[in-house]
Formats: structure tokens, sequence, C-alpha cells
């Protein structure tokens, strides 16, 4: 079974899955909403994903202060997690995010990604990055 790995922002959240083995994450697809309140429509992209991959749990970005404090963003990934788990009956897993869209953009400039198009992906390499970061952690 295949784990979701999410990167929770304030308009859009990017989604990679991992593939059956657990060994790798791929990046999948960004959702974007409107408003930050709105999450009804994204949450039920998320329930497809999970039914469309077959997934069993879900790893959430947690994005953490650098000085390891929770900050407001934080906070609203706490409730969005506790929603999911609600919404999904899946257990979700919060990891440490921090600096994962830091690398995501250096990974998007170093494969040649034009800066134009990086916003378009920025999202789910990120959540591929968080979700790999946690595989790793499993082995």
């Amino acid at each position: 079974m295949r784990i979701l790995g999410l990167d929770y922002g304030s308009v859009t959240v990017g989604v990679a899955v991992s593939d059956a083995l657990r060994v790798t994450a791929q990046p999948l697809e960004t959702i974007t909403r409107k408003d930050e309140n709105k999450l009804r429509q994204t949450c039920a992209r998320i329930e497809q994903l999970i039914a469309e991959y077959e997934v069993e749990s879900i790893v959430l970005g947690y994005p953490k202060n650098m000085n390891d404090s929770v900050g407001e963003r934080a906070k609203k990934t706490e409730e969005f997690k506790a929603m999911l788990e609600r919404r999904t009956g899946l257990p979700v897993t919060l990891w440490d995010e921090r600096l994962t869209t830091v690398a995501a953009e250096r990974v998007l400039m170093e494969s040649g990604v034009r800066r134009e198009n990086r916003k378009a992906v920025i999202d789910q390499v990120a959540a591929a990055l968080i979700l790999q970061g946690y595989l790793d952690s499993l082995s």
C-alpha cells in the first residue's frame, strides 16, 4: 500500500505518492483553492487520490519555525491534520518540512526548469521531498 505526501499551503496543497514498495516518492499534482478556508474541494480531491492510489497513510509537512517553535502556519497544519484524519479515517503523520521549499526550488533550478514554470510544480516537488524524507526514515 502507498503513502500520500502533502505540502499544505495557504492556497495550494502539493501532493506526492510513494511507490507500492515505499521506497521512492513521486510528485503527483498541486491542488489549488481560491480561499485559504475553502477546504471542501481540496479534501474531496485528496479522498479521490487516496482511493485511486490505494493509500493507507498520509505524511503531512509540518512547517515549524527554524527555532523549533510552532507558529501560525504550523497550527493551521495541525487543524488540517485533524480534518484529514476525520474525513479519511487514515493515520496522518506530521513530518518536519523546514527548508523543503528551498530544496525544491534548488532541484528545479538544477533540473533546468524555467523560472516561470517552477511555480506550477514547486509544491508537488516539496511534497515529494517531505515524503521521501519520511520513507528514508522507515528503512
